[in-house]
């Protein structure tokens, strides 16, 4: 039977059948993961960080991505649980003396080793091309594959000698299960860190109130004592001693009877004790005194006229 045109169908042309699963090209897969930026999808360039679930970043990338804070801003599922610059590690990554860059093949007259790898195990040597399992410290930063760690068994880094538990050491580009048993680690850890600053604040705002002087306290005054200590900023206490004052206005000095209400103050020039010579050197002298013959009737009168 033939269609227009007089061609004729096959089998596969009429009969519709199961679709054929596409198969993702591992090649390219590893080189979208261990070349290429997870957030920005640009090249790698130092600095490189990765995050607590192991996936590669450019710092510039994620500094941007947290500064962005418009609310038209695209979610990103790669970077939605970094929250801080805190929350990523820059990797100390050691250079690969058998790659010679991306020079080489521009002019397209030589072989592109897609598999050529930039950094390398500082212990091992081997490449960092997704081939082998590479891991990162998270005190240091320093990147080691897994194989270096498995066979050199030590508690402080290889590179720098930082002591690392188990728990600092995060798998870059880990499959599904090692990508969940690392995000439980990063919930636990961070929920750690939030109930230690609970606990240091509610240490602080003790402490505060422990050093809080006594008299700001609601209760007695403490003025029948006689006694209050005063901090000063120093830390130094100062006692300051509070004494009945005397009917006239004049503070009582302690140790010292007070004088009797009816004492009035006595002038020098009253006083029998003195000479005529000391009583003029004060106003109170009937010398320093102005006659109304020496002031003029348009001077205006002081104290000394009176």
């Amino acid at each position: 039977m033939g269609c227009d045109g007089g061609t004729i169908p096959k089998r596969h042309e009429l009969v519709k059948g199961p679709r054929k699963v596409e198969k993702v090209d591992k090649v390219a897969e590893l080189v979208a993961r261990w070349f290429y930026c997870a957030l920005s999808q640009e090249k790698l360039r130092r600095p490189i960080v990765a995050c607590e679930l192991g996936r590669l970043y450019n710092k510039d990338a994620i500094i941007e991505y947290l500064l962005d804070k418009s609310p038209d801003k695209t979610p990103m599922e790669s970077a939605s649980h970094i929250k801080s610059i805190k929350n990523v590690t820059e990797l100390q990554l050691v250079d690969n003396p058998a790659w010679g860059g991306d020079k080489e093949s521009i002019k397209g007259d030589k072989y592109d080793d897609l598999q050529a790898a930039r950094f390398i195990c500082p212990v091992v040597g081997l490449e960092m091309n997704g081939r082998h399992r590479f891991c990162f410290l998270r005190n240091c930063g320093c990147v080691f594959s897994e194989r270096a760690l498995k066979e050199i068994k030590a508690e402080v880094c290889h590179k720098c000698g930082v002591p690392f538990q188990e728990e600092d050491v995060i798998v870059l580009n880990g499959n599904k299960e090692d990508v969940e048993i690392l995000k439980k680690r990063m919930e636990e850890r961070r929920l750690k860190s939030k109930l230690e600053k609970k606990s240091k604040k509610g240490k602080t705002a003790a402490a505060a109130s422990q050093q809080e002087p006594s008299a700001d306290s609601p209760g007695p005054s403490k003025a029948k004592s006689g006694k209050d200590c005063v901090n000063s900023s120093s830390g130094e206490s100062r006692q300051i001693i509070f004494t009945k004052s005397s009917e006239n206005g004049n503070p009582a000095v302690p140790g010292k009877a007070s004088k009797a209400s009816s004492s009035t103050k006595r002038s020098i020039a009253d006083s029998e004790d003195k000479s005529e010579a000391y009583k003029s050197i004060f106003t109170t002298h009937s010398s320093a005194k102005r006659s109304k013959e020496e002031c003029s009737n348009w001077v205006t009168h002081t104290a000394y006229y009176f």
